[in-house]
């Protein structure tokens, strides 16, 4: 399974914002199919004894065309959701995207429409700083 390019950077954000890796990847096998989503991890929040969990697909969004790679992402995301439903996982997914993206991309009104339609949660990152700018919502 090949990685995506910004997949270190993504792994180096969440551990620096407290995130323990648990899968890289994290594997599903749901209803006949085999599903990798990029990374696993988890927080402990030690106030609430309690755990998140999240899952996360990591994008480039390096495509010339910005709406194609969308296209591909939003049905991608859309299925890994279902798998994880299925799995009565409590997990919650999240796409990662360079902040690049989100300045260009992310700001047209059809994103901004299709994020609230489709409850994508994202996490936007600086590749270079290899840090995370903003959870999204």
């Amino acid at each position: 399974m090949a990685k995506d390019l910004f997949h270190q950077s993504v792994k180096t954000a969440l551990i620096k914002d407290g995130w323990t890796i648990t899968h890289d990847p994290l594997y599903l096998n749901i209803a006949e199919v085999e599903i990798y989503i990029d990374i696993g991890a988890e927080q402990l929040f030690a106030a609430e004894k309690d755990k998140n969990k999240i899952a996360v697909e990591v994008k480039t969004f390096l495509n010339p065309s910005a709406i194609s790679e969308f296209h591909t992402v939003l049905g991608q995301c859309l299925n890994y959701r279902l798998a994880l439903k299925l799995e009565d996982s409590d997990l919650l997914l999240y796409l990662a995207i360079p902040d690049t993206a989100w300045n260009t991309f992310f700001r047209r009104e059809f994103a901004k429409l299709a994020i609230a339609e489709y409850q994508l949660k994202l996490i936007i990152f600086d590749v270079s700083e290899e840090v995370i700018v903003q959870w999204y919502p």
